[in-house]
């Protein structure tokens, strides 16, 4: 068969949303699913009212499953790179609760006639190689017709129950650790409107195709006591999940945050997705901030991350440990704050500056 090129077509330009950018605002979803009545069953160990990255349903007292469903449309013009994110991206909520992939099916949504077979299958080719990567079964999927293009993946993962990690374990005196650093929504916006240099382009790409795989194993080597991955709500939307989770205080210290490098620069000029205005204003009322925090700092920190990394509650004694156990794939974890008692009248997170 001769594959159609009809590469002039950009896949950023097919779509007015990218990424985890596309995601329905945090706001809306909340007051959306007060309207439905999920029941609630005893098998789900966690994920129906929890709020975690993914459901956990018990099959015997050593075994769970671990079931989740993520897609979105592209976040970069290269269809191979773009299945790479998008697959590592949904594999990494399987890791977030510290459960390993097991089997994996295509989500896709795709404008064949306008794009071409070529395209979609380098989309699937990019998706395979992370699911493989994973350990993981690729079980088929599948397809439709769409105006917009958007690829993911249903993942189902094994884990033990008892060392599965949910958001709601923080407690105070752990310490805070972030995997990645963060920026991958503002460059990728920044990409769209083609204001990225090359290095900066490969550096985001790298960043979002990174598994949270070995983070994951060292977070459950470990024993982490909560943890989430970043990605559309920001680094504030999912701290502000864990922390009313467990009804404690995030306090983050702005200059310890790790930014993918040229992540300020196009924020401030003005490459600032929707999804991470809507982040910021969502979190605003719970969130104090001390001392001179400059606002693009604060807007970085609620930036809606694609395939972002883990976000890590931790002992402070179990933290050397959880540095040597996971390899320098792309950048070293990083301790970012640390969770305190909340007083009934505060907010759950709290940001210092200088």
């Amino acid at each position: 068969m001769v594959m159609d090129d009809k590469s002039d077509l950009k896949l950023t330009q097919m779509c007015s949303c990218a990424g985890c950018a596309a995601k329905i605002k945090a706001k809306d979803l909340e007051l959306l699913l007060q309207e439905v009545h999920y029941p609630l069953d005893p098998r789900a160990l966690a994920g129906q009212s929890s709020g975690d990255d993914a459901v956990v349903v018990k099959v015997s007292d050593d075994l769970a499953l671990v079931q989740t469903i993520d897609f979105f449309t592209p976040v970069v013009d290269d269809p191979l790179r773009f299945g790479r994110i998008a697959a590592a991206n949904a594999l990494s909520d399987v890791y977030a609760m510290g459960g390993t992939p097991f089997t994996a099916m295509n989500v896709t949504c795709f404008p064949l006639k306008e794009m071409g077979t070529e395209t979609l299958s380098l989309i699937l080719k990019g998706g395979l190689e992370k699911v493989l990567e994973a350990g993981a079964v690729m079980a088929g999927g599948h397809t439709v017709q769409d105006a917009e293009p958007k690829f993911g993946l249903a993942v189902t993962g094994l884990i033990d129950p008892k060392k599965m990690v949910r958001k709601d374990g923080a407690v105070p005196g752990d310490v805070l650790v972030l995997t990645k650093p963060l920026g991958t929504g503002v460059l990728n916006t920044a990409h769209k409107f083609r204001d990225i240099s090359p290095d900066d382009l490969e550096g985001v790409m790298t960043s979002m195709e990174t598994l949270n795989k070995a983070a994951s194993e060292a977070m459950v080597k470990v024993g982490a006591r909560a943890g989430t991955d970043v990605t559309g709500y920001g680094l504030l939307g999912h701290s502000l999940e864990m922390a009313r989770n467990g009804d404690v205080l995030f306090e983050f210290q702005a200059e310890a945050i790790p930014w993918l490098h040229g992540a300020e620069e196009a924020y401030l000029r003005g490459n600032i997705p929707g999804g991470s205005i809507s982040n910021l204003d969502y979190v605003r009322p719970y969130l104090e901030v001390v001392g001179e925090v400059p606002e693009h700092i604060l807007g970085l920190m609620a930036d809606a991350q694609t395939s972002g990394g883990l976000l890590i509650s931790i002992d402070p004694s179990k933290v050397d440990e959880l540095m040597e156990a996971v390899p320098k794939l792309f950048t070293a974890p990083k301790v970012i704050g640390r969770v305190l008692e909340r007083e009934s009248s505060s907010g759950y997170l709290r940001v210092i500056g200088k």
